[in-house]
């Protein structure tokens, strides 16, 4: 079995691939300053050009997990996700509170998903 690697670095790849699944790292704002929303949305858009030079769709995620840094965050979120996840689509999920490495931060994504 070979293994793919996605932008890999001295640290981490933003994905591997390993037969037809993709492996995301967990994905973080660059809009630092922005709110919840905002936040989440730039890191979905970052997640859709992974998965595009991935060979797939946010239609083909298999779960994800999201972290943010403050629950209270979890309906703003829940805004900018459920406007770009497909109805019908919707992946395994979970959403925790963790302490994320920046404190700019307020979410972070980690998703599998197939190839298409």
């Amino acid at each position: 079995m070979s293994i793919e690697f996605y932008q890999s670095g001295t640290r981490l790849a933003e994905a591997t691939i390993a037969n037809g699944l993709i492996f995301l790292a967990g994905q973080v704002p660059t809009n630092e300053d922005a709110d919840i929303t905002a936040q989440t949305a730039n890191v979905l858009a970052q997640i859709d050009t992974i998965l595009a030079a991935c060979g797939s769709d946010r239609q083909h995620i298999c779960e994800a997990v999201i972290y943010l840094s403050d629950m209270q965050d979890y309906a703003g979120m829940n805004q900018a996700w459920d406007s770009w996840v497909t109805s019908g689509n919707a992946p395994a999920r979970a959403c925790v509170q963790a302490a994320l490495a920046n404190p700019k931060w307020k979410v972070e994504i980690k998703l599998t998903a197939v190839q298409k």
